[in-house]
């Protein structure tokens, strides 16, 4: 079977659309909205605002790592090594207001949108990422791009679901 043909216009699209798309899927949430969950043991509506936005940033900076140095390593060890649900806390998810991160977001991901429509062969620019464990993999800017605008579209998915469960 042959591998389907890479679209980067699409893909761009895709990536460049999570900020709009995220903000859809909570508009019209009040505060207290926001703070809804599944369950108690999962994450709130703004707490997973706050995780998406802060892990596109994180891989923004391996984004441009290999725009910029094919030869680079990428790692993300000192995040890797405190659980998830740890960072929640320390980077206070619950506290927070969403307003400053979406920001971030629509920034950062315009930012790296004009990046790779400037740059030549930026999707196939590479760097080797150190995964937790010591892992290494060499992966491409199309990889990290695909990655985060699927990350950020599973997560929309898990915000619509609360919704739903709410009735919100």
């Amino acid at each position: 079977m042959t591998e389907p043909k890479r679209d980067p216009a699409t893909l761009l699209a895709r990536y460049g659309d999570g900020p709009a798309r995220l903000e859809a899927a909570i508009a019209g949430l009040t505060g207290a909205e926001l703070d809804l969950a599944r369950s108690a043991d999962t994450w709130t509506i703004r707490q997973i605002v706050h995780h998406v936005v802060d892990g596109d940033d994180l891989w923004q900076t391996c984004t441009k790592a290999a725009l910029a140095a094919d030869e680079g390593v990428f790692s993300l060890q000192w995040y890797w090594d405190i659980p998830q649900d740890r960072w929640v806390e320390i980077w206070d998810y619950a506290g927070r207001p969403v307003e400053s991160s979406l920001e971030r977001f629509r920034a950062n991901r315009r930012h790296i949108v004009d990046l790779l429509q400037r740059i030549p062969d930026a999707w196939e620019r590479s760097i080797r990422i150190q995964w937790p464990r010591g892992q290494e993999e060499q992966v491409t800017v199309w990889d990290v791009i695909d990655m985060q605008a699927g990350h950020t579209m599973g997560h929309i998915d898990d915000i619509r679901a609360i919704r739903r469960a709410h009735g919100v």
